[in-house]
C-alpha cells in the first residue's frame, strides 16, 4: 500500500533557486502543452495523448528553450501528466476545463520520480537526497520501511518548504477493537457519538479576529512595496497557523474513533449545498466535516476497520430511536431536544440523530459486520442532557397534549 511521509526541509541558497527554476519550468511546460493540445484540437479535432505532449517536450520544446534541461526530467514529465490528468477529469468526471497556471499561485510543487536511488532518506542524518538538488537538511522525525516510488518538493505561502515522499510499505497489523459508534456531525459540538460523547472543535475565535486585523492592514498597504510583502508573510504564517490547529484536532479525532471502534458509521453531507446558507457557511466550512470523513475513511481502510456512510436524505434527526415515530416539527434546527409524542422518550438532537446513523448503517451492511454480538440497547435514560425540571416539564406537556388529543 502506498503511504505518503512528509518532511520539513531546509534548502541553502543554491537549492531554493533550483527549486524556485524548476517551478518555473514546470508551469511553462504545463502551460505551453496545454496550449498545443488545445489549438491542434480546434484546427484540426486531434486530441493528443500524454506520450505525444511528452515527446513534443522533449524534442521541440526543450530544443527551443535550453533552460529546460538545467532542472529535473521527471519533474517536467510529471507536470505533462498533470495536464492530461486534468483533461481526463474534465471528460470522464465533469470537472472544469483545464486552466493555465499563473506565477502568483500561492501554493507552488512539481513531483519527481525514483530511479537508480536519486531518492534517499538518511534517519540519523537528517537529510535527504533528491535529483539535482543533492542532499537536503530536512527534520526527519518519522521513519518507514518500504520502496520510495516518487517524492513531491513544495513551497508554502509563508516561505516553508517540505518534501512528501510516497512509499510503497506494508502497514502493521493493528489490533482489533469491539465498539461500534455512529457519528452526527454539527457545527456547536463537532461530531457527537452514539453513545452520548461530544466533541467539540478547537476555538479559533481569536485567531480569526487577529487575521481580520491583518488583512485590513494588508489593504491599506501599496501593493507590491516592502510593507506590503512582509505583511503578506505575516497574514500566509496566521493562516497556516489555523490550519495546522485545525488538522491536528481533525487528526487526534479521527485517530480515537478508529483506535476504539471496529465499526465506524457517519452520514453524506451534501456540504456544496450546505454552503450556499449564507449564515452558516463559515461555521460549516471552519468544522471541516469533509477532511474529517476523509481521515476516517483512510485511516479505517488502513486498520481493517469498517466505514460505512448512510444516505443523506436520512431522517436521522426526525426518527425517535426508541420507538422510530418520526416527529416533522424537529426539522427546525432551533429545537436542540425534544419528546416523542409517542412514547415519552426525551431526546437530545445529536444523540438521537447519531443512535439512528448507527442503526441505519448497520441495517444497510447486515448485523454480520457487528463482530457477532448483539446490538446495544439505547434507552432514553441513559442519555440525559438537561436539567430534572426540564425533563419534567416536557413529560407534563406531552402528557397533556396527548388528554387533550383523546378528548
Amino acid at each position: 500500500m502506498e503511504r505518503g511521509y512528509k518532511y520539513r526541509i531546509y534548502p541553502n541558497k543554491a537549492q531554493r533557486e533550483l527549486i524556485a527554476k524548476t517551478f518555473g519550468c514546470c508551469r511553462f511546460v504545463y502551460n505551453h502543452a496545454l496550449d498545443r493540445r488545445k489549438a491542434l484540437y480546434e484546427k484540426e479535432g486531434v486530441s493528443l495523448s500524454r506520450t505525444d505532449c511528452n515527446n513534443w517536450c522533449n524534442r521541440e520544446l526543450k530544443a527551443q528553450n535550453e533552460w529546460l534541461r538545467e532542472v529535473d526530467k521527471f519533474a517536467l514529465t510529471n507536470s505533462i501528466y498533470d495536464m492530461d490528468n486534468a483533461y481526463k477529469k474534465f471528460l470522464k468526471e465533469h470537472a472544469g476545463y483545464p486552466k493555465f497556471k499563473s506565477k502568483h499561485n500561492n501554493r507552488q510543487s512539481y513531483t519527481t520520480n525514483f530511479t537508480n536511488g536519486n531518492i534517499a532518506v538518511d534517519f540519523n542524518g537528517d537529510t535527504i537526497k533528491l535529483p539535482k538538488l543533492g542532499k537536503i537538511k530536512a527534520k526527519v522525525h518519522r521513519a518507514f520501511d518500504g520502496v520510495i516510488k516518487n517524492a513531491t518538493i513544495s513551497c508554502t505561502p509563508s516561505g516553508k518548504y517540505f518534501v512528501s515522499i510516497c512509499v510503497d510499505a506494508e502497514i502493521p497489523e493493528f489490533h482489533s477493537a469491539i465498539g461500534v459508534v455512529g457519528i452526527d456531525l454539527g457545527i456547536k459540538d463537532l461530531c457527537t457519538n452514539s453513545d452520548g460523547t461530544k466533541f467539540s472543535g478547537p476555538d479559533l475565535a481569536k485567531l480569526q479576529s487577529r487575521m481580520k486585523r491583518q488583512q485590513r492592514s494588508l489593504s491599506k498597504k501599496s501593493k507590491g512595496s516592502n510593507n506590503y510583502k512582509k505583511q503578506k508573510l505575516r497574514l500566509a504564517r496566521l493562516h497556516e497557523k489555523i490550519t495546522n490547529i485545525r488538522k491536528d484536532s481533525l487528526h487526534k479525532l479521527s485517530r480515537s474513533l478508529v483506535d476504539e471502534n471496529q465499526v465506524i458509521v457517519t452520514e453524506s453531507l451534501n456540504v456544496k449545498g450546505m454552503l450556499r446558507n449564507h449564515h452558516l457557511a463559515r461555521s460549516i466550512s471552519d468544522a471541516s466535516w469533509y477532511e474529517l470523513a476523509r481521515q476516517l475513511e483512510y485511516k479505517s481502510r488502513w486498520h481493517g476497520r469498517k466505514y460505512i456512510k448512510i444516505d443523506t436524505f436520512f431522517a436521522s434527526s426526525q426518527v425517535c430511536s426508541n420507538c422510530g415515530h418520526k416527529e416533522q416539527k424537529v426539522k427546525n434546527l432551533a429545537v436542540r431536544s425534544w419528546i416523542c409524542p409517542k412514547c415519552s422518550a426525551v431526546h437530545d438532537r445529536d444523540i438521537n440523530a447519531a443512535i439512528n446513523i448507527l442503526r441505519e448503517g448497520l441495517r444497510q451492511e447486515g448485523l454480520e459486520i457487528y463482530i457477532g454480538q448483539e446490538l446495544p440497547e439505547f434507552k432514553p435514560v441513559d442519555r440525559p442532557t438537561m436539567d430534572d425540571r426540564r425533563i419534567s416539564d416536557l413529560r407534563s406537556r406531552a402528557g397533556m397534549k396527548q388528554e387533550a388529543h383523546r378528548l
